[in-house]
């Protein structure tokens, strides 16, 4: 795929698509192709192309000779071109090692590429938060290789981009490194705000397996993104029957609130303790949780409108989350229902603290003893790095 092809299901948006995301995104290009072979070498600092090594010490065909003069060789797909990379102002031309060392049909094997931008989310600065994975345009991508590669890059979820199909800005798929889900709270956060810039749009709609969810960006004076709020699919609501086995599994005694299970199209479980210390101590036994038919089990404590919690979804091969937007909004339904915060305030949650990853999220639910309105859940996101993989 070509430069000009990434980010194609943006292009296709009512050519609201301003700037290429991947290496485009960036005012200083990471390839930059009008270096000449020449330039590269007087700058000393690259190393020879495989053609270019093979003339200076006359290996293979004779220099003269082009692959056309051969008639028993038949070039399915041309190897991909090695690309210039800017390197603190020293261009680099750097081979990649399966052009260096070419063996057998792996010469004329196509790789495809498909760009990836890494978001810290829930969080305003770089390295904190919960890391997410957007694949920006995952039209040739199967369900078998966008597995793997959520299982290659090992967050606790990754986001393939796709055209909409029921009115949404986009479609997205959104997979664990074991499966895929029909819906999660940082993937829609973090995407929006991936998809956001170059769109130049207050609303991103995203098509989620549990219907469209619309994410609402505010921008400071500079029109930089600083925050955004997403409305969440309804949760359903019932009592967790497996609520002394998740107890025992958190080790810990009892809930301050009845143990119940949310479904927005995620399965969470919410235990109720005394302090926030309490949550802090929290070691559970992660092989007993995995045992249990949940997504996740949420421990909470606070007062008020400030809460901590901690989330453990060793089934879905994340073990501890750093922030749990998909849990968020359901645990303002939680605390609003049995009366601890009124309906319609706004809490604010922290999480991620014990493994490193200092997250905030805010959450708000409105409603009454009949029912459950709606949910809202918001925070900030920064992007920290772009990245390519390339796979047959």
């Amino acid at each position: 795929m070509s430069d000009d092809d990434d980010g194609g299901v943006l292009a296709s948006l009512a050519g609201r698509l301003q700037h290429v995301l991947g290496a485009r995104a960036r005012r200083e290009p990471v390839v930059d192709a009008k270096l000449d072979a020449r330039n590269l070498r007087d700058r000393g600092g690259r190393l020879p192309r495989p053609q270019e090594r093979a003339r200076e010490h006359c290996v293979g065909p004779d220099r003269r000779q082009t692959l056309g003069e051969h008639p028993g060789l038949v070039v399915t797909a041309p190897a991909q071109r090695p690309e210039l990379v800017g390197l603190a102002g020293v261009g680099m031309g750097v081979a990649d090692e399966d052009q260096a060392h070419p063996s057998g049909e792996d010469r004329f094997r196509a790789m495809r590429t498909f760009r990836y931008v890494l978001a810290d989310v829930f969080t305003g600065r770089p390295l904190a938060g919960n890391q997410l994975a957007v694949f920006t345009d995952a039209r040739d991508l199967d369900d078998v290789t966008m597995q793997a590669l959520a299982l290659e890059l090992g967050l606790s979820e990754s986001v393939f981009v796709l055209p909409p199909r029921e009115g949404g800005t986009v479609r997205v798929r959104i997979f664990t490194p074991r499966n895929e889900i029909a819906f999660a709270g940082h993937p829609c956060l973090g995407t929006a705000f991936v998809l956001g810039a170059p769109l130049q749009l207050a609303t991103i709609s995203l098509e989620t397996g549990s219907g469209i969810v619309p994410v609402e960006l505010e921008r400071d004076e500079s029109g930089r993104i600083v925050f955004g709020r997403m409305a969440q699919p309804l949760p359903t609501v019932a009592a967790y029957d497996r609520a002394d086995e998740m107890l025992a599994a958190l080790g810990v005694v009892s809930s301050e609130l009845p143990v119940e299970v949310y479904d927005n199209g995620i399965r969470h479980a919410y235990v109720v303790l005394p302090s926030k210390d309490d949550v802090a101590r929290v070691t559970p036994d992660m092989n007993a949780l995995m045992r249990l038919d949940l997504v996740g089990a949420l421990v909470a404590a606070g007062e008020s409108t400030s809460w901590k919690v901690r989330m453990f979804s060793p089934l879905d091969g994340v073990g501890e989350d750093a922030a749990t937007g998909s849990a968020a909004g359901p645990l303002a339904c939680h605390l609003a229902r049995h009366g601890v915060v009124p309906w319609g305030e706004e809490i604010v949650v922290e999480q991620g603290t014990e493994i490193g990853r200092p997250s905030t999220l805010y959450a708000r639910a409105d409603g009454s003893d009949e029912g459950i309105d709606s949910v809202e859940v918001g925070g900030s996101a920064v992007v920290v790095a772009r990245g390519e993989f390339r796979v047959p």
